[in-house]
């Protein structure tokens, strides 16, 4: 099967601080370093080095066709990502000694993606194969809609959280995935417990804590802990988690497996500073459990 990515492509600038910054001041930064960014060119990276076939559709500016290679060098099908007439979207990533991190977004070409790019990557995919979105991007109901007329699993993230955007999609979903504060969100935006949303399976993010899957079939809510770790960087690693749950499920694992494969790979992100550049592959959640 193949994982279809309707996601944003970022160039990410991070920053490393003593502390995040509190409203009006200003703290100096100890180190800069820039990498291959976005949520969806995180995504598709750990799921393509998770063993999966990935197609990344998206757009980036004239100024973006590195990005498009950095995605080839890492195993992604990079065929249907447009060059329009904006800048590549880019992020500013400020990160404390902690791990915890301020992220501020410049969406650029991420939301003008062009609708005939989308049907186009979209003809070619069969029944079975998964499609994630993000809030990231446009075209993200109208191409949700038509993944789920195809036949094809739907699955969103939703991240950076915006109620409207998660309703606007979640008739068509057969996975959402969100953490613990966006699920308290929705469910203050639809008036009913997450447990009650028409959704087959919910995945809840729970940072250290681990994850939680919540199936609609069978009524179980089942919770997954995570691997202790000293954490340096968080970024991506909500992302690296998302990719490898869709690894998982593309390569048929039964979610619980999915999802401990996914911790797995969560945690060994943390330990590492960066975002796309350094999500683990495979051999490193095998030597963990070796």
């Amino acid at each position: 099967m193949t994982i279809w990515n309707l996601g944003s492509i970022n160039l990410d600038m991070v920053y490393g601080l003593p502390s995040l910054p509190r409203a009006g001041e200003t703290v100096a930064a100890d180190t800069r370093s820039e990498f291959l960014g976005g949520k969806g060119a995180n995504m598709s990276v750990a799921a393509a080095r998770a063993g999966s076939r990935v197609c990344h559709i998206g757009a980036v500016g004239v100024d973006g066709r590195w990005a498009q290679e950095r995605l080839l060098e890492y195993g992604v099908d990079t065929r249907h990502i447009a060059q329009v007439d904006k800048p590549t979207g880019h992020a500013i990533v400020a990160v404390e000694a902690s791990g915890e991190n301020q992220i501020i977004i410049f969406s650029g070409a991420n939301r003008a993606i062009p609708p005939d790019v989308i049907a186009q990557a979209l003809s070619e995919a069969q029944t079975g194969d998964l499609l994630i979105l993000q809030n990231e991007t446009n075209a993200q109901a109208d191409t949700a809609r038509l993944g789920h007329e195809m036949g094809l699993t739907v699955c969103y993230a939703a991240a950076p959280f915006d109620a409207g955007s998660v309703q606007a999609v979640l008739p068509y979903l057969d996975l959402l995935i969100l953490n613990a504060v966006e699920a308290g969100q929705l469910e203050t935006a639809l008036g009913k417990p997450i447990t009650d949303m028409a959704v087959r399976d919910i995945i809840v993010t729970l940072g250290a804590d681990g994850a939680r899957w919540i199936n609609a079939e069978t009524g179980s809510d089942q919770a997954f802990s995570a691997r202790k770790v000293t954490a340096v960087d968080t970024t991506g690693a909500g992302d690296t988690f998302t990719g490898y749950v869709l690894a998982g499920m593309d390569r048929g694992l039964p979610m619980a497996q999915a999802i401990s494969q996914a911790n797995l790979a969560a945690s060994i992100m943390v330990t590492r500073h960066g975002t796309a550049d350094v999500i683990p592959d495979l051999k490193d959640l095998q030597d963990l459990m070796l």
